[in-house]
C-alpha cells in the first residue's frame, strides 16, 4: 500500500555514553484483523526480533508512547561487542520497511532504532543471568526488607528471584515479578 506520508531521515548521535538514535518519520494504519488478532506490540516485537536475529543482534527492549503531540516507536537493540551507528540505520532501515509492509499502526509516529547504551536496561530474565557479577540498580514496586531501591553486584538469578550482593555485603532476595526498573550501573571516569 502506498504510505501518505513523506519519509524523512534524521540521525543523531548523542550524549557522552556511546547511544545511537536513528529515527525515521513514517505513517501507515492499523491493519483489517480477524479474530486471531494479536497486540499492536506483539507484531512490532515479532517483526523486529526476526530482523534483528538475522543480523545477529537481540531486541533490548521497545517502547511506543506519546511524547508531547508525537508518537514514538524506540527500539533498543544489542549484540556482542555492542552495536555501531551502521547498525542502527541498517535496522532502522529493515524494520521501517517490514512495519510499512505489514501496515500494523494506526497513527503517525516516529521510529527510532538506538543502543541499549553502557547503563542498559535488564529486561528479561536471560539478562539477570547474563551480567551476573555486574553492577546494577533495581526499583521494586513493593518494598523488599523496607526498602524499594537498590544498589549493588548482581549475584545471580534462579526460580524467578534475582539475587543481590549491596555494599553492606548484604544479599538481598528480590521476585523477579517485583522489579519495575533495572539497569546496569557502569561508572565512567574521565
Amino acid at each position: 500500500m502506498y504510505n501518505k506520508f513523506p519519509r524523512k531521515r534524521i540521525f543523531v548521535e548523542s550524549g557522552l555514553q556511546p547511544t545511537f538514535f536513528i529515527t525515521i518519520i513514517v505513517g501507515c494504519w492499523m491493519m483489517e484483523q480477524g479474530e486471531g488478532n494479536k497486540k499492536l506490540a506483539d507484531v512490532v516485537k515479532s517483526l523486529t526480533e526476526r530482523i534483528l536475529t538475522s543480523e545477529g543482534m537481540e531486541l533490548v527492549d521497545m517502547e511506543f508512547r506519546q511524547e508531547g503531540r508525537k508518537w514514538v516507536l524506540r527500539l533498543f537493540i544489542d549484540r556482542e561487542g555492542g552495536v555501531t551507528l551502521d547498525d542502527c540505520v541498517n535496522i532502522s532501515r529493515q524494520v521501517g520497511v517490514a512495519l510499512d509492509v505489514e501496515d500494523c499502526i494506526d497513527r503517525r509516529y516516529l521510529l527510532e532504532v538506538s543502543s541499549p547504551g553502557i547503563n542498559r536496561p535488564l529486561t528479561r530474565d536471560q539478562d539477570f543471568i547474563k551480567y551476573a557479577g555486574k553492577k546494577v540498580r533495581i526499583k521494586t514496586e513493593e518494598p523488599v526488607e523496607g526498602s524499594k531501591n537498590f544498589f549493588g553486584i548482581l549475584a545471580g538469578y534462579n526460580d524467578g528471584v534475582v539475587s543481590l550482593t549491596t555494599d553492606e555485603k548484604k544479599t538481598v532476595r528480590i521476585e523477579r515479578k517485583n522489579i519495575i526498573k533495572a539497569k546496569l550501573d557502569i561508572d565512567i571516569v574521565f
